[in-house]
């Protein structure tokens, strides 16, 4: 298990965290809890609830739908991100493709924690800015990592 340090310095590096103060994401790391699955084990399925993101700390997750695979995420990355934000069920079916241990943020204490600390709120909005000025093409925006 990550201490509170650990997934702080992890969370850093999440793109969609990745304009909050160290200060600020402690707070964050506090409510985050760390689960393992086994090998071939879905995460989550294609129009179930959308309650959390998921951050990968070791181990592969492929996000497919209806058969064709939309991405392989690995260690460091996201998936799941719109799911903090709006409660449309998911687009896709997120399946371990080995033993995988990840980082899960609840979107119900993520909500509670935004609205009680207006720095971290500002932080998330920035990112997100910078990732969808990246995907329109704006000059000078940062791409989404």
């Amino acid at each position: 298990m990550l201490t509170v340090v650990e997934k702080v310095i992890f969370l850093q590096h999440v793109d969609v965290f990745s304009e909050i103060s160290t200060e600020q994401m402690a707070y964050l790391a506090a409510i985050v809890e760390e689960v393992s699955f086994p090998n071939e084990k879905d995460i989550y399925q294609e129009q179930d609830r959308a309650d959390a993101i998921y951050l990968v700390l070791e181990g592969q997750v492929s996000l497919h739908r209806n058969g064709t695979e939309i991405a392989v995420m690995g260690p460091q990355q996201a998936f799941g991100t719109w799911a903090l934000f709006d409660e449309e069920p998911r687009v896709a079916t997120a399946t371990t493709l080995e033993h995988t241990r990840l980082l899960r943020v609840g979107r119900d204490d993520f909500i509670d924690l935004l609205s009680d600390h207006v720095q971290i709120t500002q932080g998330v909005l920035r990112a997100l800015s910078h990732r969808l000025r990246g995907l329109i093409g704006e000059p000078g925006a940062r791409a989404p990592r």
